[in-house]
């Protein structure tokens, strides 16, 4: 059974945004945490640049990799029974 754990707090620091009125409006309607909905947003963001740049980096070894499998295929190939 799994059991969450409580994550440490970790330290916040103020900051200012400048936001659409339509939108804080909207978000203040609803109630939303527009902290929780930043760092939420900008997670993911982070996320996202962080698997762009990875591929980026990356994108020389990976197509070289994927050459020698078409030519020579996976080293599993002959064992694998399916």
């Amino acid at each position: 059974m799994f059991t969450p754990t409580i994550a440490p707090r970790r330290r916040k620091k103020a900051t200012n945004l400048s936001v659409d009125d339509k939108l804080l409006e909207q978000a203040k309607r609803l109630k939303l945490n527009l902290s929780q909905v930043f760092e939420a947003g900008l997670t993911e963001a982070i996320r996202q640049r962080q698997g762009e740049e990875w591929l980026k980096k990356n994108r020389a070894a990976l197509d070289a990799y994927n050459e020698h499998v078409e030519k020579h295929g996976v080293f599993s190939d002959g064992l694998r029974s399916f």
